[in-house]
C-alpha cells in the first residue's frame, strides 16, 4: 500500500481516538470543580462523594488522553517530518508552549489534587481543582491556535524554503483561533454535561442514590443549557468566518453529496 495513505490512515485513527477523551477532560474538570466548591462552602458530604465519584472518571479519562496524545504528537516527527521541518518555527513553538506551560502544569496540579486530600484545607483543595480546569483550558488554547494556524496561516514569511514566524500576536489573536476555541470548548462542556446527565439518568431510573444523582444531573443540566445556547450563536459566527476565509470548504460541506463537487463547480465558487 502507498506509504502516504498509510500515514494518513494512522494519523487519522490516532487523532479520532485521542479526541474521544479530550473534550470529556475539559468539561469534567469544570464540573468537578463546581461540585468541590459547593462541598468547600457547605460542608455537605454528598458534594464530597460527587467530587470523588466524578473525579475518578475525570482522572481515568485524563490518563487515556495522555497516552493517545503522546502517540499523536510523535507522528508529527515520524509521519510528517518534512511538514514539521517546513513549519517547525511556527507550529513547533505553539506545541512547545502547550506542553511546557499548560500540560506540565496540569499534570503537576493533578498530582497535588490526588494526594492532597488530607494535606490541604477544603477551600485550598477546591482551588487546586479550579487551577486544573484552567490549565486544561489553557492547553486547549494552544492546541487550537496551532490547528487554526494550519487552517488559516498568518504571521509568517517564507525564508530559505521554510516558514518562519514573523508576528506571534497575529498567530495567537487571529479571529479564526478565537472562534475555534469558543466552538471546541463549548462543545466539550456540552459533551461532558450529557455524559454526566446520561449516567445520572440511568441511576435515577434504577432509583439508586437519588439525591446524589439528582444533584449531579442538575449541575450538568445548567452547564449544558448555557453552553448549548452559546454554541448556536458561535456556530453562526464561525460559519460566516468560514465563508469568508474558506468558501470552497463551506460549499463542499453544504452542497448535495457533500464534498463530491466537480472541479468546474469548485472553480466557480473559489476561482
Amino acid at each position: 500500500m502507498d506509504p502516504l495513505f498509510l500515514s494518513r490512515l494512522q494519523f487519522a485513527a490516532a487523532t479520532m481516538f485521542h479526541f474521544l477523551f479530550v473534550p470529556l477532560t475539559l468539561g469534567l474538570s469544570i464540573m468537578v470543580a463546581v461540585m468541590e466548591t459547593r462541598y468547600a462552602r457547605t460542608g455537605d458530604e454528598t458534594y464530597l462523594r460527587m467530587t470523588r465519584f466524578w473525579g475518578k472518571l475525570f482522572l481515568i479519562n485524563f490518563a487515556l488522553g495522555i497516552v493517545t496524545g503522546i502517540t499523536l504528537e510523535f507522528q508529527f516527527g515520524t509521519n510528517w517530518s518534512r511538514y514539521s521541518a517546513f513549519v517547525g518555527d511556527v507550529f513547533g513553538s505553539l506545541l512547545a508552549i502547550e506542553a511546557t506551560a499548560a500540560f506540565f502544569l496540569e499534570s503537576t496540579l493533578i498530582g497535588v489534587w490526588i494526594f492532597g486530600w488530607k494535606k490541604l484545607s477544603r477551600k485550598a483543595h477546591a482551588a487546586v481543582m479550579w487551577f486544573i480546569a484552567g490549565a486544561s483550558t489553557l492547553s486547549a488554547v494552544w492546541i487550537l491556535i496551532a490547528n487554526s494556524w494550519m487552517q488559516h496561516p498568518v504571521g509568517y514569511v517564507i525564508h530559505n524554503g521554510r516558514a518562519e514566524l514573523e508576528s506571534f500576536t497575529a498567530v495567537v489573536f487571529q479571529e479564526w483561533a478565537a472562534l475555534t476555541f469558543v466552538h471546541t470548548v463549548s462543545a466539550a462542556y456540552i459533551l461532558s454535561a450529557f455524559f454526566v446527565m446520561g449516567i445520572s439518568a440511568y441511576h435515577l431510573l434504577k432509583e439508586q442514590h437519588i439525591d446524589f444523582f439528582t444533584r449531579s444531573f442538575r449541575i450538568a443540566l445548567g452547564i449544558g443549557l448555557v453552553f448549548s445556547l452559546l454554541e448556536v450563536v458561535e456556530g453562526h459566527l464561525h460559519g460566516a468566518d468560514l465563508a469568508d476565509k474558506q468558501p470552497t470548504k463551506l460549499a463542499a460541506m453544504e452542497a448535495p453529496g457533500g464534498s463530491r463537487l466537480s472541479r468546474k463547480e469548485i472553480s466557480m465558487i473559489d476561482p
